[in-house]
């Protein structure tokens, strides 16, 4: 199969996601400023997980570009990845529209923990495809930041049942880790170019 069927299946996924995370925001009956007050903690909700999506994409599209082949692991292990991108929207609506209750906030850490590992199952299928010596493996190294989001996940999950604020906080400090694209793949690409 050729990558690029791929990613265009995953970008179209992707887009779905974002589509059904802006269509759970709804709009007050009335006309007022004050009646969307009611909204904050829906549209935080969706702020947070619009943002983590556009990560998701952002690197799904570096490790994509990296790749050198296609096979049917690597199919599975994307599918893998886009099941739990895909619950992000029901995880996001839930914590929005009960005010980030504690038991909402765990839900939403864990699918964004089984996001992570989703991720690097399939950069490991990548790279097991492509071999240790791959530009991929060369990039990625050991994984440093990765492995530090999965622990501030799974860290994030046991306080939610605690004080989900300082999960809130922990999933927002994630997020600003990997909000510019992973920079690793992109300085080999450029490497590589020159």
């Amino acid at each position: 199969m050729n990558k690029n069927r791929l990613e265009a299946f995953s970008d179209g996924v992707l887009a779905i996601v974002i589509t059904i995370m802006v269509l759970e925001l709804k709009m007050p009956e009335e006309e007022h400023f004050s009646d969307l007050l009611p909204l904050f903690p829906v549209f935080m909700s969706y702020i947070l997980s619009f943002i983590y999506v556009g990560i998701y994409w952002n690197n799904h599209h570096h490790l994509l570009h990296s790749a050198t082949k296609v096979n049917g692991k690597i199919l599975w292990a994307n599918l893998h990845l886009l099941f739990w991108l895909s619950l992000i929207p029901a995880s996001t609506a839930w914590m929005g529209e009960h005010n980030f209750a504690k038991a909402t906030v765990t839900v939403y850490g864990i699918v964004l923990f089984m996001s992570a590992v989703a991720f690097v199952i399939l950069q490991t299928t990548i790279i097991c495809l492509d071999g240790k010596k791959s530009f991929l493996a060369q990039a990625i190294g050991k994984d440093i930041k990765g492995k530090l989001s999965d622990g501030l996940y799974l860290a994030a999950i046991i306080v939610s049942f605690f004080n989900q604020w300082i999960s809130l906080a922990i999933y927002l400090i994630v997020a600003l880790m990997w909000l510019i694209p992973d920079s690793r793949i992109e300085k080999k690409i450029l490497e590589n170019q020159n």
